[in-house]
């Protein structure tokens, strides 16, 4: 279970249009019953902005991540042995009167218990697992009944919690990896696609993963801003994402380098981050000359 997101730290989502109104939205959204997909590139920060709406809701917050491994009964849950129980009686000293009784031990899975107890489900990057696995959601989300498959009960459903909903998140479908959604499935959610983050979302979202200060938090989105202009390739990939920005404002928060481009730190912590996802996004060609627009980039970086 997750839930540890600072209070200061998340509040910094509120201040910025951006993601204001889609978090105003978005609750409005959960608390009618509709759940939230949001999809869009690797690393634009779509798992921090789920975890921050669900926290929102007041209450207890489950995560999956989803994978090719993932199954029904991972979800739902399983036996997982036996239990066995001897009852030895000596009542009368001559009797010896024994009793086993053996029963099946029944884990549940994380589904069922967020199901059960009306937890928010952030399920990440959903479309990792197999739409097989997938499916078990439309009942959840269309009768509001989980299916007990495999549970050797009397019942064979239970009614999912009315505090229970879901955020879905996932890369789209052109990412390695990532299956195709079934129709069915989508169109039980409200999707909502977030593109190239604007300079003060960044800024926002840097800040609020590091708690760095707010100068350098601009001067690092700012370079990382005329680093992706360096991009020349014509596919839908913007050169390094959020997470380089958020990965450089860690290290230097965590290590104290100063955001300096005359500092040689800064400027190899600049270069390592940054320079193998932008070699995604250009021609062979074209490597030596932006090789060195990088290094002369780093080099431009100051706190005004």
């Amino acid at each position: 279970m997750t839930g540890n997101i600072d209070d200061n730290q998340t509040s910094l989502y509120e201040q910025s249009s951006y993601y204001n109104g889609m978090i105003k939205r978005s609750l409005r959204y959960l608390e009618t019953g509709y759940p939230i997909h949001f999809t869009g590139p690797s690393g634009i920060g779509k798992t921090t902005l789920a975890l921050h709406i669900a926290k929102k809701r007041e209450r207890p917050v489950m995560l999956i991540n989803g994978n090719k491994d993932l199954s029904t009964e991972d979800l739902i849950g399983a036996f997982s042995g036996y239990k066995r129980r001897k009852l030895k009686d000596n009542y009368v000293r001559s009797v010896h009167k024994i009793e086993e009784n053996v029963s099946e031990s029944w884990s549940d899975g994380r589904l069922l218990e967020a199901v059960k107890k009306g937890y928010t489900l952030v399920y990440d990057e959903f479309t990792r697992s197999q739409p097989e696995a997938n499916n078990i959601f439309l009942p959840i989300l269309e009768e509001r009944i989980l299916p007990l498959y495999g549970m050797k009960q009397n019942k064979s459903f239970i009614k999912v919690h009315p505090d229970f909903s879901v955020i879905f998140t996932s890369n789209p479908v052109e990412y390695a990896g990532v299956y195709e959604t079934q129709d069915a499935l989508l169109d039980r959610m409200v999707t909502m696609t977030l593109g190239s983050l604007e300079q003060e979302a960044e800024i926002t979202a840097v800040i609020n993963k590091t708690s760095i200060e707010r100068e350098k938090a601009e001067a690092i989105v700012q370079f990382m801003m005329r680093i992706r202009k360096l991009c020349h390739s014509s596919q839908d990939f913007q050169g390094p994402s959020l997470r380089a920005s958020i990965m450089i404002a860690d290290m230097v928060k965590r290590y104290d380098i100063p955001v300096d481009g005359s500092n040689e730190d800064f400027n190899q912590l600049c270069f390592d981050i940054t320079w193998f996802p932008l070699q995604a996004c250009i021609e062979d060609k074209h490597k030596h000359r932006v090789k060195r627009q990088l290094e002369q980039e780093s080099k431009k970086i100051t706190m005004e």
